[in-house]
């Protein structure tokens, strides 16, 4: 008979279950450890929840073998933060792919999903970007999940591109290869599909584009240049490329690869040799597909100068006595696209001096300025032109810049600033100077604390400049002749801006490969300035 003494016979020590069956019998057998009710349901809670994972992992790993791809747990891996970072969360989140090991040589990319067409698009951008092959990997969900908590711990993640690289060198290719918009068109079809994002890019800023649009139709993606302020149409590329080159332009501007059912926003930079280009990119969904607009703004375009902008004779005298009066408030006005936040450049630039200290707040900031404090409003945070402004006064700046004054309490803090020793400059939505003042009155301001406060407002449009090396002298037919001397002749006799009425001369351009056979190079300003006098107070 056997012996039943524990003494003689000690119980075998029990083997944890290891799978969700060995769980299953001992739970039946009653072969668990008999604990507290608290700890036996953290303890089996724990043990399922690992077992689940271990299920998980097994899963994947089957599947990588399934799929000819090596399988990797990053339960436990060290990822550095170098590694992590080649990926931004967002991109790894959109599309479940990891970055765990990254050297000079290797790059592995680990992936829930690796048979998604976008992943392979981010390995061949990668591969570009970095001059080497990436490995894929298959990871399980519960993988990933644990290694994208990881980005949390990174003080800053670095964006897969940072700019897009466009050397003098590549412009220059470009430029002796495009002479004009059928060129482009003609390398547009041959180009693959990785370089037509950088193509379209180097053809608008050769042909001096201030947007490139690309607005998708039932049978291709029309591309046009925005080009002195008149859309020209340049080319179409077939549809089928599209997708590829949408996604593109989506990663490099830290967009979601994966959205295309709403309006997106973002931004990259190109580096050149002696400039860079700030690029906007901004894609909303159509009946037949996405279609996106891309704003070049260039650095070297940005001279502001007031004599480039157009501004001379009387107008230049009025304006440069009215902006080194310490205080009040100078207004530009115009609709959009007239130039409003380039003149407020100007004046800035004009006064940004040694001893004046200016803060600007912008929606965005277009244009970095050295020495000028430059503020951008962030409605997500609540940090909006009225608040950002009421803690600029507190910053004791000499000159404020407000990008848009656009309702009641930003117009009545901006006054008030001019009113206590600043000098503000702003932009307000009218057709002309004139309408300032009503503007501000339908706003909700009150009358009796404009007049102090307003020392110019200034109405203006935006002209095409005559390319100077093709333009010509030409005759006007009666009717056009006609209609500029009404106009002329309004100008009073004794002004120094009235011409010779009996000597006029009249250019066109005959177009040219620097102008693009379009006759017109660059734009200049056309300005009405208002300045409070007495008669206009006492309405």
């Amino acid at each position: 008979m056997p012996d039943t003494n524990t003494k003689n016979n000690p119980a075998q020590p029990q083997t944890p279950p290891q799978t969700r069956e060995d769980l299953e019998n001992a739970l039946k057998k009653g072969r668990l450890p008999k604990l507290s009710t608290v700890k036996a349901t953290r303890e089996l809670s724990n043990k399922m929840r690992d077992i689940r994972l271990k299920e998980k992992e097994s899963q994947a790993e089957a599947a990588s073998v399934r799929g000819g791809l090596p399988y990797v747990n990053l339960r436990g891996l060290p990822i550095s933060p170098d590694s992590l970072a080649v990926i931004t969360r967002e991109q790894a989140e959109s599309l479940k792919i990891i970055s765990f090991y990254y050297t000079a040589e290797l790059l592995k990319i680990g992936a829930v999903n690796p048979d998604d067409p976008k992943v392979k698009e981010v390995l061949d951008r990668l591969a570009t970007d970095r001059h080497l092959k990436p490995e894929l990997y298959k990871i399980s969900q519960a993988s990933f999940d644990f290694a994208v908590k990881l980005y949390e711990s990174l003080p800053k993640i670095k964006p897969i591109i940072k700019g897009v690289e466009i050397t003098a060198d590549d412009i220059g290719e470009f430029s002796r290869d495009i002479n004009t918009f059928r060129d482009l068109a003609v390398k547009l079809k041959s180009t693959n599909i990785s370089d037509i994002v950088v193509l379209l890019i180097a053809g608008g800023v050769k042909a001096r584009a201030s947007d490139i649009h690309l607005e998708t139709e039932e049978s291709g993606v029309k591309v046009r240049y925005r080009i002195d302020g008149v859309l020209q149409d340049v080319a179409t590329i077939e549809k089928d490329k599209w997708d590829p080159i949408v996604s593109r332009l989506k990663l490099i501007a830290s967009l979601k690869i994966n959205v295309a059912d709403r309006p997106q926003d973002g931004r990259f930079t190109i580096y050149l040799e002696e400039d860079t280009i700030d690029v906007r990119v901004s894609a909303i969904p159509t009946a037949f597909g996405e279609s996106v607009v891309m704003r070049l703004l260039m650095s070297s375009t940005t001279g502001f100068d007031f004599e480039d902008l157009g501004l001379r004779g009387k107008s230049f005298m009025v304006l440069n006595d009215e902006i080194t009066k310490p205080n009040g408030m100078i207004l530009t006005t115009g609709p959009t696209g007239s130039g409003k936040t380039t003149t407020l450049y100007g004046i800035v630039k004009r006064l940004n001096v040694p001893g004046t200290k200016i803060i600007t707040l912008e929606d965005p900031v277009e244009y970095k300025i050295p020495g000028v404090s430059q503020s951008q409003v962030d409605y997500s945070k609540e940090y909006t032109f009225a608040k950002g402004l009421r803690s600029i006064v507190r910053q004791d700046p000499d000159v404020i810049l407000v990008g848009e004054i656009r309702d009641l309490e930003t117009a009545e803090i901006a006054i008030n600033a001019a009113l206590t020793g600043h000098l503000v400059v702003t932009t307000l939505h009218t057709n002309d100077a004139a309408g300032t003042i009503p503007r501000f009155l339908s706003m909700g301001v009150k009358p009796f604390l404009l007049a102090p406060a307003l020392n110019a407002m200034i109405g203006q449009r935006l002209v095409r400049r005559i390319c100077q090396n093709c333009k010509k002298q030409t005759e006007l037919d009666n009717k056009s002749m006609s209609k500029v001397l009404r106009i002329l002749k309004t100008i009073p006799v004794e002004s120094a801006a009235r011409p010779d009425l009996k000597n006029l001369k009249f250019y066109k351009g005959g177009g040219c490969e620097q102008c693009q056979g379009l006759g017109y190079t660059g734009r200049l300003g056309i300005f009405e300035i208002m300045t409070m006098s007495p008669a206009i107070e006492k309405l």
